[in-house]
Formats: C-alpha cells, structure tokens, sequence
C-alpha cells in the first residue's frame, strides 16, 4: 500500500473526570452526556462525601452523585484528594478533569494525572469575583452584568487562562436562584463548546488580567445578620443575594424574622414618619408591602418567614401580627 492510501484512525475520545458537587453542575454534566460522542466520553464523576440533610440529618448524595448513579457513571467520593484517591482516579486513566462547583482545592500531584490538563467553570467574568460565592457577590457589589468564564485550571484559585467567556445583564431585581439557573445552563453550553475545541485542537485562550481581579468569600451564617442602619438599596441586594441561604435575619421582639422578599419603593413613596428610626415598622402599603424606614429611606417586605413558622405574603403576615406595625426591628 502506497503512502497516498494510508488514512490517519480518527483519535480516540477523551476519557473525562466530571467533578461537581451541588445542583448548578447538574446543567454541565447533562449537556457533557449528552453531546458525549466521537469527540468525549465520562469516565467517571468525583462528587463529595454523602452529607446529612434535612430534619432528620440523614446521610444524602449530592445532587451530582445522584445523576451520576441514574446515568451508570463510576462515583468516587474520596474524603480528602490523597495518594488513595489519586489512585482511584489514575485507574479511570482520565485525560481531562471538568470542574463545576466541586468544592475543593486540587493539587499539583492531582492535576497531573490528566494529560489534556483541567477545566473550570466560572460563574462571574473573571477576573472579577474569584472565589466560592461569585453569584452572591455580583449581586450585592450592584454590578450591572455578570457571566459565566470557562478557564483552565491553575495552581492559584480561579486564576487559569481564559477558554471562553458570555456575559449576562443584571437587573435590580434579579435574585440568587434566578441567577443560578441563567448562568448554570449559559456555563453548560460554553462548556460543551470549550470541550469540544480542546478534543478536536483548536482550543485558543488567553492570560486574565490579574491586576484586575476582585475576591468574594464563602459565606457562613453570620452574612445574613441584618442592621437596619444600612442604606435601603443595599439590604435589598443582600435579600437577593442571600435568601434562601444563609438567608436575611431581623429580630422583632423574641421572635426572628427572615426577610424573603423585598423591594425599593418608587422614589415619590410618601415617607408617613421621615423622622423615625431605622427598624421601624412606619406603614404596609396594600401593593408594595410592610414599610420598614432605613438610614436613607424606605424599604418594602413583601415576604417574610417567622421562626419556626412558614414563609408568609405580608397581607397574610399583618393580618396575624397587626401588632408589627409601629415597632422598631432589631439587629438578629
């Protein structure tokens, strides 16, 4: 057979380690099974530990071992990414790691066991927003417009190449879980897209502009403590940042209250007492909600949640706690 009929065997798919934790992954592992094909293949999903939920505390999957399990995927679930892992994952023999909110730092020893290197999904235009709470934290900086980053992996968190990168507008009113579920299917899109390019060769990516970047922190409980001397704009973004979780807290009396829902009444809202203090319950106007004055004005509560009680609109609220109005609210 002469050279000119020789033909060059199609390459084989890339061997891919998903590793996802909670359920915004959900929309990148999806869109990886189902475009998976002659250009990629999921050897395996690396998901964290079994934890206990809900009232009973009992031991649960992650949402990503979960879909992981229904679509016959191998699981591993190492406790820490030591040398017993690291085997465990050698034995895939993986040829690139896909991260989506897996929750934990990989080393250099890990990420050498993926020749075609490792890949992150972002949500926040990097370099701004590095960190574990970018959603969160591009709803309380006010920013206009957030988005979703694929980059490679690096050494340093969040700071790898840029592969790829969509930005998405934000409103006044956009909210965590509605900015959740934007970006997770934006990311699973441009993830694919990513993929594919780097299976095929043609990848192309660029150095971020490390002058430029801004960090957020993992949020813990204390982020929903609430002061009522804050201006009205900014406990606003905190509701929508941080509502369900850590969620936005007050005290009324004995009783704690969760703020979930509220909004910035229209500028010519007449003010019933300019004068009172920041935490007072000053009127319930029947279309915005309970009126509660700040340092700089007024603040709407149109959903609130009493300990231990249900979620409430406030009609229903002030019909059971007339009482509310005229009090001052309390820092939790």
């Amino acid at each position: 057979m002469s050279d000119g009929d020789r033909t060059t065997a199609p390459a084989a798919p890339l061997r891919i380690l998903f590793a996802g934790t909670p359920g915004i992954a959900l929309f990148s592992l999806d869109a990886l099974l189902e475009a998976s094909g002659p250009d990629w293949t999921i050897a395996g999903v690396l998901t964290n530990p079994d934890a206990p939920r809900g009232r009973g505390r009992r031991l649960m999957p992650s949402p990503v071992k979960a879909r992981a399990l229904d679509a016959g995927l191998p699981v591993l679930q190492p406790a820490r990414l030591d040398a017993a892992a690291r085997e465990q994952v050698a034995a895939l023999a993986p040829d690139l790691l896909v991260v989506v909110a897996y929750g934990r730092i990989f080393g250099p020893r890990f990420l050498a066991l993926f020749p075609k290197g490792g890949v992150n999904v972002h949500p926040s235009l990097l370099p701004r927003h590095r960190g574990p709470s970018p959603l969160q934290a591009a709803i309380l900086a006010g920013d206009t417009e957030t988005g979703v980053t694929i980059q490679y992996l690096a050494e340093e968190m969040d700071a790898g190449d840029i592969i790829l990168q969509e930005s998405v507008a934000l409103s006044q009113t956009t909210t965590v879980a509605e900015l959740h579920d934007d970006l997770g299917a934006h990311g699973a899109r441009l993830l694919v897209q990513a993929v594919r390019s780097i299976a095929r060769g043609t990848v192309d990516s660029h150095r971020q502009d490390h002058r430029l970047a801004t960090y957020c922190t993992k949020l813990d409980r204390e982020a929903g403590a609430l002061s009522w001397t804050e201006p009205a704009e900014e406990i606003d973004r905190r509701v929508r940042a941080l509502t369900p979780w850590p969620g936005v807290r007050c005290r009324w009396g004995e009783t704690t209250l969760q703020l979930t829902a509220t909004q910035l009444p229209p500028a010519d809202t007449p003010a019933p007492d300019a004068d009172a203090a920041p935490g007072t319950v000053v009127a319930v106007d029947s279309a915005l909600g309970i009126l509660v004055q700040t340092t700089d004005g007024l603040l709407a509560v149109h959903r609130l949640k009493q300990q231990a009680r249900k979620e409430l609109d406030f009609r229903d609220f002030v019909n059971g706690n007339p009482e509310i109005i005229g009090t001052v609210l309390q820092q939790a």
